[in-house]
């Protein structure tokens, strides 16, 4: 059996990358919409993430646990989620469709990602929610997530990954894009 090489890079970055040029537009609009919030970061270039195991690789350069986004639907599609929480913790429909009022939670299909967040799988991130024009994905954080000091996203392309103060998450970025949150405990 053939073993697959993950490579990242082992210099933390902070901010944008000099070969702009080589980088996807959604990618570089979210390096733009940081800056011009005076937001800080830092960044770790990759292979593309796949697995859990290519994101502890990512996580021993970064310094930041791995944070699994989700793309969620209620059954009829009509209410869309993206859940933010520690990857190491077990996700469990039932407790989380308690806590939101919602019927039976499943994932949501690519196309809805791709037209509400302009995000492929792989590459879900709260910076995707900067391309929900009309608030249609409602954001769920864990509470360990909420309360960290730092969340670690990717800039809508699992190439990178980003290093951000989770307060100027909260008190920069999601007032900017207009989208509120719903803390929840998992």
């Amino acid at each position: 059996m053939e073993t697959k090489t993950f490579y990242v890079d082992s210099i933390l970055y902070k901010g944008k990358p000099e070969n702009i040029s080589e980088r996807l537009e959604k990618e570089v609009r979210v390096y733009d919409l940081l800056d011009s919030l005076g937001i800080e970061y830092e960044r770790a270039d990759h292979n593309p993430a796949d697995t859990i195991e290519d994101c502890e690789e990512v996580e021993k350069v970064i310094g930041v646990d791995i944070c699994k986004n989700l793309f969620l639907c209620n059954r009829q599609m009509t209410k869309f989620y993206m859940l933010m929480m520690p990857g190491k913790k077990p996700f469990k429909t039932k407790d989380l469709s308690q806590q939101i009022g919602s019927a039976r939670l499943s994932f949501a299909p690519a196309e809805k990602m791709l037209e509400y967040l302009d995000i492929t799988p792989g590459s879900v991130s709260i910076m995707g929610l900067a391309n929900d024009k009309n608030n249609e994905v409602q954001l769920l954080l864990d509470r360990e997530i909420y309360e960290s000091d730092f969340v670690r996203c990717h800039p809508c392309i699992n190439t990178s990954t980003l290093k951000i103060k989770t307060s100027d998450i909260l008190e920069k970025y999601l007032p900017h894009i207009k989208h509120n949150i719903v803390v929840v405990d998992l």
